[in-house]
């Protein structure tokens, strides 16, 4: 069965296989089939999100006392941003296993990076509800190590809303607004339009397939504009 390959893949067995399946379920199986009872892996997400941030923030804490709270937020940014998540994801062979619409499927969303990022942070989430912290604190030091270690070694570059940040508050602060323009499409395939803004001004444009890679997008198009970003 499917869902004991995965099992063998992350060397984890789950007390509840149903946590498992929900972790593998992406939202557009609900689109696909009509069907609003469907349980996906977006509340899975969320818990998982958590736990990874604070896992991360107590290793780092932990092992990194010389640092301050600048470079310890830093660093932990760069190991769980989508980027790094879809990275693991993708070594895991994740997007393999995932349940989805078959749109969603067509449009290549088993290589998408947002799919696979929020898909690694539900198993997290279902790990944690399965059998507690602890167990997730080992699965994340497992298979996040070689990410957190370039991190810690600046091998692993911040997100690009970090890294904006960074750049426009070096002289002190500036108040940065993600603002959603649109989203079109269908539900199983929508695509989010997202403006930024820095004190008011518009520095940047982005789009994506949810609202935080187009906020990504938008980022990285506000950094490569580079000498237009003045005030």
């Amino acid at each position: 069965m499917i869902s004991l390959d995965f099992q063998s893949v992350i060397d984890y067995k789950f007390n509840d296989i149903e946590l498992m399946h929900t972790a593998l379920t992406h939202s557009s199986c609900s689109s696909d089939t009509k069907n609003k009872n469907i349980m996906n892996n977006e509340r899975l997400e969320f818990l998982g999100d958590a736990f990874l941030a604070a896992i991360i923030s107590e290793f780092l804490f932990n092992q990194q006392t010389f640092n301050g709270e600048g470079v310890l937020s830093k660093t932990r940014a760069a190991i769980v941003c989508e980027k790094s998540l879809a990275e693991i994801g993708k070594n895991l062979g994740i997007g393999q296993y995932l349940k989805m619409g078959r749109g969603e499927e067509l449009t290549g969303g088993r290589n998408r990076d947002s799919i696979i990022a929020d898909a690694v942070e539900a198993v997290i989430g279902a790990i944690y509800l399965d059998r507690g912290y602890v167990a997730a604190k080992e699965f994340v030091l497992s298979y996040f190590n070689k990410n957190i270690n370039d991190a810690i070694k600046g091998k692993l570059n911040s997100d690009h809303k970090t890294e904006l940040q960074e750049k426009l508050q070096i002289n002190g602060d500036i108040k940065i607004q993600y603002t959603l323009e649109k989203e079109e499409g269908p539900a199983h395939n929508k695509t989010f339009y997202i403006r930024l803004f820095a004190n008011g001004r518009e520095i940047g444009l982005g789009s994506g397939k949810n609202k935080k890679e187009a906020e990504q997008a938008a980022a990285k198009d506000a950094l490569e504009r580079g000498g237009k970003i003045v005030f």
